[in-house]
């Protein structure tokens, strides 16, 4: 997915030597930017410990974690 330049933020990692180079090694092979493997490596990262990316990821995953959406807590209605 593209972000538009204006909303594109930077943010500064240290890495070790031989952790950049085998960055940039696969860099290379992959055809891509340091920055793309590193932008792929985060957004799975953060899908594997639940974490949204989006307001709307947030608010769906808030939704369905609530146990008042619970099929199995819903209280029974009364016959009248």
């Amino acid at each position: 997915m593209k972000t538009a330049p204006s909303q594109l933020r930077r943010k500064l990692f240290m890495l070790e030597p031989r952790v950049l180079n085998g960055l940039e090694s696969l860099a290379r092979e992959r055809g891509k930017s340091v920055n793309q493997l590193a932008d792929e490596a985060l957004r799975q990262f953060l899908k594997t410990n639940a974490q949204p990316l989006t307001l709307r990821e947030a608010l769906t995953q808030s939704a369905r974690t609530t146990a008042d959406n619970d099929a199995g807590n819903r209280p029974k209605r009364l016959k009248s």
